[in-house]
């Protein structure tokens, strides 16, 4: 998370969608870096509306704009894949060994889920409990040229996003039957997906 004071603005870090590479390009400008633990440099929206936004908004004039990104759901499960897979994958005790993209995929929608993956929705990060968007300017990962320009003329500055958490390139591929299952089951983050595209004033 990266609170700029002076801009009024806070990016709040959506995990595995490219939070790692605009801290680094930004964190010289921001007033707060919160990078570690991952508990704070992924802070949700519900907890930073409920802990941090009110001591922001009782020392300041002027209200805060929160921004984050969503990927696309199904894209941002294969970036967890190749990121969980980054470390020992060839060991025959890590619990990803010999396991395709799409068993991964099997197992995430499990309930109860296995340890090895379980993952926050985008949907949670970014929403309360009751869904609705906590988030004042959400855009896609996928259109992150439009977000970068809303940051560059907010903040006043080039950005150039280096290349970080680089994962190996392994095969994702699904199959139709198990690729609707997953779109079924990540319906409220193609919800939110779906709202990013359109929901950002001129």
């Amino acid at each position: 998370m990266l609170i700029f004071w002076d801009q009024k603005l806070v990016f709040l870090a959506t995990p595995k969608a490219g939070s790692t590479a605009i801290e680094t390009a930004l964190e010289p400008l921001a007033s707060v870096s919160m990078q570690r633990p991952d508990v704070l440099k992924h802070m949700t929206a519900m907890d930073f509306q409920k802990h941090l936004k009110p001591y922001l908004c009782a020392n300041s004039s002027s209200p805060f704009t929160t921004v984050a990104l969503i990927r696309h759901p199904v894209e941002w499960l294969r970036s967890w894949y190749r990121f969980l897979l980054r470390d020992g994958f060839d060991l025959p005790d890590h619990p990803l060994h010999n396991r395709s993209f799409e068993e991964f995929a099997l197992d995430y929608m499990q309930v109860p889920c296995p340890p090895h993956a379980k993952l926050q929705k985008q949907s949670d990060f970014l929403t309360d409990t009751a869904g609705n968007l906590l988030v004042d300017r959400l855009y896609r990962y996928e259109d992150i040229g439009n977000f970068l320009q809303f940051l560059e003329d907010r903040l006043r500055f080039e950005i150039s996003l280096p290349r970080i958490n680089v994962p190996p390139t392994v095969d994702t591929k699904l199959s139709a039957p198990v690729e609707a299952r997953l779109v079924a089951f990540m319906k409220d983050d193609f919800r939110l997906y779906d709202q990013a595209l359109s929901s950002q004033p001129n």
